[in-house]
């Protein structure tokens, strides 16, 4: 039986101001111990803003959002504007505050954001072939508003609850390790850090939404 391929797109390194990495890797683990294969991807574009992660204050440099995301996928990674619907089964996107400044403008301008053309392009044409979409944190937001009306998870937080709301979703509020299936639009999501959540919390999460995930390819 042929090993189902995730498309996993990261958005930097590091949750203040790139992808959360115990949810990046935590999802990649979950991949491969629920018997499937991935491939990173991620914008080659301009970093939002550096942050140090110690004090959170803004630091004067800058940085590229798939060489930051490399350090993840230890090298293993290619530009987002490559992306082949047809190469993979399912498509999943960590959360981390770079889902929300470099995949999207949704830290800065709510439910008024705008999303990066290559990640609206990539859920739009796994959506339209009827393929599997997961979202960890905050990621579900860029889920919201490209799709509009599909039912998500960020937790429990009701700002970004009715963010959601606004971009035309339905949120289903979920505890730690909890998940949020729509099985109409083959969507799965989970809170992760958007509660204030432990490591092994996030790999529960993770993996909860793998297994829906292969479920639906079942």
């Amino acid at each position: 039986m042929q090993k189902k391929n995730f498309a996993v797109i990261l958005s930097g390194c590091g949750h203040q101001d790139g992808a959360e990495i115990h949810e990046a890797t935590l999802t990649l683990w979950a991949i491969h111990k629920n018997g499937g294969e991935f491939q990173c991807y991620a914008p080659d574009i301009k970093q939002q803003h550096v942050l140090n992660h110690i004090t959170g204050q803004e630091m004067n440099e800058q940085r590229n959002v798939l060489i930051e995301s490399a350090r993840i996928a230890r090298g293993k990674i290619a530009s987002l504007a490559t992306f082949a619907p047809e190469s993979a089964d399912a498509l999943v996107i960590p959360g981390g505050f770079g889902a929300a400044k470099n995949l999207s403008s949704y830290a800065f301008d709510g439910a008024k954001c705008t999303v990066n053309s290559d990640v609206a392009a990539a859920i739009k044409a796994m959506h339209a072939a009827g393929k599997p979409i997961g979202a960890l944190c905050i990621a579900p937001v860029i889920l919201a508003k490209v799709l509009g009306n599909v039912t998500l998870t960020i937790g429990q937080d009701p700002t970004t609850a009715d963010n959601l709301a606004a971009m035309g979703a339905k949120h289903q509020p979920t505890l730690h390790g909890e998940i949020a299936v729509d099985q109409q639009h083959k969507i799965v999501t989970t809170p992760c850090y958007m509660l204030n959540s432990r490591v092994d919390q996030i790999a529960d999460g993770a993996d909860h939404l793998i297994q829906a995930m292969m479920a639906m390819m079942a």
